[in-house]
Order: structure tokens, then C-alpha cells, then sequence
């Protein structure tokens, strides 16, 4: 059974639609206006849990929404925060005997301390956001100033061709990279059975005079001190032969680092006339085949001038530094230190030497991949030497460097004891 659609809501009978248009307009407008009362003014809508804040003039008018179930578990779910603004009432009385009701803003941080106001969990995520967000400011800050406490060493030479700047740091990472595999093992020296520590240190020594009095260049004696190494790393020697692989190893070193050679007879008569010349040239060929023609390799020296580039070192500080590395070629247990590690403690152990600076600066960290603390230990063992190389037998290298040509500094300064001290670090 169909009923009438005369009192169903939202149904427009025929004959209105039939009337004017515009006493339709006026008819609804006024159905309109007797159901909602419409604002004169525009207003402004804001909602908070639930309850919609008209403002009308300035002044707010709050509309309750309707309480459904679904509204209802809400509000009931969600943990009722307290305003921030605080208010209490209180009455004073006028002059004239009037009470007058006034409203006294009370602090928040004050209620805070006063009630048992509980922090929400959302308060906590953002403080806990915003601290780590100043933590990184602090960290990305000491980068930028680490950053610009290094100093670009190449700049000066970038329109020098000879610099190569563009490919010198690959070049130097590729020195770090196979230094340690053109190294001699540290205790080589237990698989021979008729030399020993001493006897290497003795041939050094007097390798060194002999280096000095043929006025070679320096990367020459550097070179030939690791062929020495590697060569009785993996090859058995009698003592009486022990002279002859050290003039060997000069020979060889000449060769590749020098533009005028010596000959052959030169170093025969250098040893006292103890070997012959094909005594001298069999050798050079069993140690260039034990070392499978392996000369192309990074020494102490290679790390040195780049090191004391990055250091800014003046030239008390570079002869101070080589006087220390030629200290660390005599001794057999500097072996266990890589030439890089030598080169920048060397370096480190000058400065302190001449208090220059106690510090390993961010250049000097960025260039060499070096601590202050990872050379302390070779500073240390340096700093030994030094105290012993005048007294000691092995002097060559003291002597050297006690000479106007290398500035005195073997006698001139004082061994830096006090990194000795524990007090130091």
C-alpha cells in the first residue's frame, strides 16, 4: 500500500513547481530562517574535542555536536589534557562596597609544579625530536669546523705540471694500500741462522757513511735499506756474505734512484777489496730474481715529503725528521711500524722536539690517516733513540747530522723526554 506523499519530507508537490520562481525563493528563505537562525555577519568555525566554537562579533557561541556512540567512545578513549591557561576566580570589593568578580591568569609552568599535570606522550616525542635535532646542529657544526681547520695543500700548485695535483692523493692512497705488502716481515730474522739483529744494524750503520760520502740522493738509502730487508726475509745468508748483499742492495737502489751510478769497482774498493766484481754481479742477480724485480716500492721517504707538506714544516723540522727516520733504519724492531706510521712520527716527534706544537693537527690527520694517539707509541721509541745516538757505537747517523749541511740538529736540540712522561697524555 502506497501512502500519500503529502507530509513526506524532501517532496516537492507539482503545483509549486508550477508557481513563480522567485515567491518560491522567498518561501524557502523564510522556512530557512524559521528553522536555523541565520548570523547577520560571517562567523568563523573551530573545532575542539568535539564542540564546535562559532565566533560571531568576537564573541565565541559553542554548538554541542550530537552525541552519537561512535562520538561518544571517542571522547571517552581520548586522555583529557589540561589547559594550558589556568584560571581562577576571585571577589574583591570596590571603594563604593561592590563586589567585583574578576579573573586572575594563573602561570602554566607554576601549575605544573603545583598539580599532578602529566606530560602527554606526544609533548614527550616532540622534546625527544627536537633535542635530536639539536644534537645533529652540534655534530653537522664541529664538522664544518673541522672542515675548515684543513688546509689544502695542493692549491699552491695547482698550475705546476709536475705537481701532478690531480692525481696526487690517488697516488699516495695507492702508496698506503700496497705499503705494508713491499714490507719485510717484523721477525724475519728467526729463519737465519748465522746473522742476527746486530750484525743488520752494523751493515746499516755502516751503509749510511757510505751512502754520505758518495753524496747520493736521500730515497736512495731508503730504497736500499728495504731491499736489505726483504731479501733476508726469504733468503738464508752467512755472515762473511752480509756486506756483500748490503753493496748489492746500494747497487741496485743506485739504479733505479740516481742519474750517475756508481761502478762496480767503486763499491769493491768501498768494502776493502773484500769481493770481486763477479762476486758483486752474481749477487745483483740472485736478488733481483729473489725479489722478482719488485724495486718500485713505497719507503719511509715517499711519506715523508708528503707528510711534511701537510705538517707546513720549515726546514729545522724536516732535517729533525729525517734525522729520525735514519735513526728508526738502524734499529731492526722499528720493522713492526709501516713506512707511513714511521714518516708521520717522525714528523710529529721533530715538532714536539723543537715546540713547534704538541698537537697532530686536522691537515696532518687528513693527509697521513693518523692520530696523535696511534703515533705515540713510535714517538716514544724515537724519542729513545735519540737520547742514545750520541753515546752509542752506531753513531753514523748522529755524526751525519751534526754537521753545518744538516743544521746541527742531532746536538743543537735535546730529546723530547717529556713524551716519555705519563703525565703527556
Amino acid at each position: 500500500m502506497v501512502g500519500s506523499n503529502e507530509n513526506s519530507q524532501g517532496v516537492v508537490r507539482p503545483s509549486i513547481l508550477r508557481g513563480v520562481m522567485g515567491n518560491n525563493r522567498r518561501a524557502l528563505s523564510t522556512i530557512n530562517g524559521n528553522i536555523v537562525e541565520a548570523p547577520q555577519y560571517p562567523c568563523k568555525l573551530r573545532k575542539k574535542n568535539g564542540v564546535t566554537d562559532k565566533y560571531v562579533d568576537g564573541e565565541m557561541n559553542p554548538i554541542h555536536r550530537p552525541v552519537t556512540r561512535k562520538y561518544a567512545a571517542q571522547v571517552a578513549d581520548k586522555p583529557q589534557q589540561p589547559s594550558l591557561e589556568v584560571t581562577k576566580t576571585v571577589v574583591e570589593t570596590a571603594p563604593n562596597g561592590n563586589e567585583l568578580e574578576g579573573v586572575i591568569i594563573t602561570d602554566v609552568e607554576d601549575y605544573k609544579a603545583t598539580s599532578d599535570y602529566v606530560v602527554p606522550m606526544s609533548v614527550q616525542h616532540t622534546e625527544a625530536m627536537m633535542e635530536e635535532i639539536d644534537r645533529m646542529d652540534e655534530e653537522i657544526e664541529m664538522e664544518e669546523i673541522e672542515k675548515a681547520l684543513i688546509v689544502d695543500i695542493d692549491r699552491a700548485d695547482k698550475k705546476n705540471v709536475l705537481a701532478a695535483v690531480e692525481y696526487i692523493d690517488d697516488i699516495h692512497a695507492y702508496y698506503k694500500k700496497i705499503e705494508s705488502s713491499a714490507c719485510a716481515p717484523p721477525n724475519y730474522m728467526k729463519q737465519q741462522f748465522d746473522i742476527n739483529e746486530r750484525m743488520r744494524a752494523i751493515l746499516i750503520d755502516w751503509l749510511i757513511e757510505v751512502h754520505y760520502k758518495f753524496e747520493l740522493m736521500e730515497e736512495t738509502l731508503y730504497l736500499t735499506v728495504n731491499l736489505i730487508d726483504r731479501f733476508l726475509a726469504v733468503q738464508p745468508v752467512v755472515r762473511k756474505e752480509l756486506q756483500l748483499v748490503g753493496v748489492t742492495a746500494l747497487f741496485l737502489a743506485c739504479k733505479y734512484e740516481e742519474v750517475s751510478v756508481p761502478v762496480v769497482q767503486d763499491l769493491i774498493l768501498i768494502s776493502d777489496k773484500a769481493y770481486t766484481g763477479i762476486e758483486v754481479l752474481g749477487m745483483e742477480k740472485l736478488m733481483i730474481n729473489t725479489l722478482q724485480f719488485k724495486l718500485s716500492v713505497p719507503t719511509t721517504y715517499m711519506f715523508m715529503k708528503r707528510f711534511l707538506k701537510a705538517a707546513q714544516s720549515d726546514k729545522k723540522v724536516e732535517l729533525l725528521s729525517f734525522f729520525m727516520t735514519e735513526l728508526c733504519l738502524v734499529e731492526y724492531e722499528t720493522l713492526r711500524f709501516p713506512p707511513s706510521m714511521l714518516a708521520a712520527a717522525a714528523i710529529f716527534t721533530a715538532q714536539c722536539t723543537l715546540g713547534v706544537a704538541k698537537e697532530w693537527t686536522k691537515t696532518c690527520e687528513k693527509y697521513s690517516k693518523y692520530t696523535r694517539d696511534q703515533l705515540l707509541e713510535c714517538s716514544k721509541l724515537m724519542v729513545t733513540f735519540h737520547q742514545k745516538a750520541a753515546t752509542g757505537r752506531l753513531n753514523a747517523v748522529h755524526r751525519k747530522y751534526s754537521i753545518s749541511k744538516y743544521g746541527f740538529v742531532a746536538k743543537m736540540f735535546p730529546p723530547a723526554s717529556f713524551l716519555l712522561e705519563a703525565s703527556f697524555f
